[in-house]
């Protein structure tokens, strides 16, 4: 019998990076720095991978209780003190009072997680200091992809303003792919990438700036963590990075792009006599960024190539992965609206389903409609569009009594008059 071994996608892709590092295409060095650990760390994860595979890479304390956790019987008393004593305490004071008057010595940082979990105390967030540093490149290819669009008059006055879509790998500054679309949204954003993923590989991160496609920089969506993008739950589901920069200079390596090619790919595109889209994309795809490699390209650090290999099971979920997704909730007669539709779940379906239960709407670029539940799809009908309200147009015209707003005491009506309203 097969044993399924349940895995974070953190663990997941450092294991990835861990059989590189065991197979020397990469060094232990290289591996520490991609996953933010020690060389010592590295050696450890590596002993381990090779003696017990995937297993090796699993927390022993997984779902075991801590050995540092309060006992439950004293946490629920701190609580109840705090509550009846010390509500407006901060944690140090409120640590020392305990110390002092109840016998009960804890340190303040115990006191303070039970405090913000009791909503007594709110962390303060630490002001950001202005600071930019020189960054490294990555070492080796396909560990990150800096992604942009920029809009420009690409075919001077021989056509529209237009967007060029660029991923540049930032340890070889190579173009891995480049695409001129309409604009820089989700339909666009999802085409360029299913064509890179389509290519059987797929980068370890990508570097993207704060256009809305990419991250939600909404107030409430940012102190929601669990609030992605399209692009950013696409990419979770694939177990690509999404590293989101903070200003342009971050991400210079695809800016500095963009102005090269404003200057050569305009003057190319001119000699070539190239005014159509489709003509600008075969011309790139042939002729322009092997030319443009094989010029501007650097040697990484690293010969290791760290794009993984796409499994067939997420090929297939393409279609899936890379469409609009939106929660409806299930009302009592079964039925959901999304986009002033109505739709009816069948009673058949391959998942239980109940009421108040969320699912998730799949919205194709083809312009189908799917519901799913629970890694599953559930059968519906459309409904018919209700009946429509009564406009002014379809009142008939009617006597309509018109009083005076202070008639005499003795004053007959007025007068009659005629009214569509």
């Amino acid at each position: 019998m097969d044993k399924h071994i349940i895995m974070s996608q953190k663990e997941a892709s450092r294991y990835d990076i861990i059989q590189k590092a065991i197979k020397k295409e990469i060094k232990g060095i290289e591996a520490a720095e991609m996953l933010n650990l020690t060389d010592r760390h590295i050696r450890r994860l590596k002993k381990k991978v090779a003696k017990n595979g995937l297993q090796g890479l699993i927390h022993a304390g997984r779902g075991k209780p801590s050995k540092r956790k309060l006992p439950e019987k004293e946490t629920e008393k701190i609580k109840k003190l705090l509550h009846e004593h010390y509500p407006d305490f901060g944690p140090t004071f409120a640590a020392e009072k305990l110390d002092e008057v109840h016998r009960i010595k804890r340190d303040a940082k115990t006191i303070r997680v039970i405090m913000i979990a009791e909503e007594l105390w709110k962390p303060r967030r630490k002001k950001k200091q202005e600071y930019r540093a020189w960054r490294q490149r990555r070492s080796a290819f396909g560990e990150l992809e800096q992604y942009d669009g920029s809009y420009e008059y690409w075919f001077e006055d021989r056509g529209q303003k237009c967007c060029l879509l660029a991923a540049i790998d930032d340890a070889t500054s190579k173009i891995t792919h480049i695409k001129f679309d309409e604009h820089e949204g989700v339909e666009p954003t999802f085409n360029f990438w299913q064509e890179y993923f389509e290519k059987s590989v797929k980068p370890h991160e990508i570097y993207v700036d704060k256009f809305s496609t990419y991250s939600m920089n909404h107030k409430l969506a940012k102190e929601n963590p669990d609030t992605l993008t399209q692009f950013q739950r696409a990419m979770t589901q694939l177990n690509v990075g999404v590293i989101n920069a903070h200003s342009s200079q971050a991400k210079g390596r695809v800016e500095r792009l963009f102005k090269t090619l404003q200057d050569r790919l305009i003057k190319e595109l001119r000699l070539n006599k190239i005014s159509t889209v489709a003509k600008a994309n075969e011309f790139l795809e042939k002729t322009f960024i092997p030319k443009f490699n094989a010029k501007f390209g650097v040697i990484p650090r690293s010969d290791a190539n760290l794009h993984k290999k796409l499994a067939q099971s997420e090929k297939d979920q393409f279609p899936s992965i890379f469409s609009r997704h939106y929660e409806r909730t299930i009302r009592s007669d079964y039925t959901l609206s999304y986009k002033n539709i109505w739709y009816q779940l069948e009673e058949t379906q391959s998942v239980a389903m109940f009421r108040k239960e969320v699912v998730t709407v799949e919205e194709r670029f083809d312009g189908t409609i799917n519901f799913k539940l629970r890694g599953k799809y559930l059968n519906y009908k459309q409904l018919p569009a209700g009946p429509k309200k009564i406009s002014e147009k379809d009142v008939p015209w009617v006597l309509v009594k018109t009083v005076p707003s202070r008639p005499a005491a003795n004053h007959p009506w007025r007068k009659y008059q005629y009214a569509n309203n």
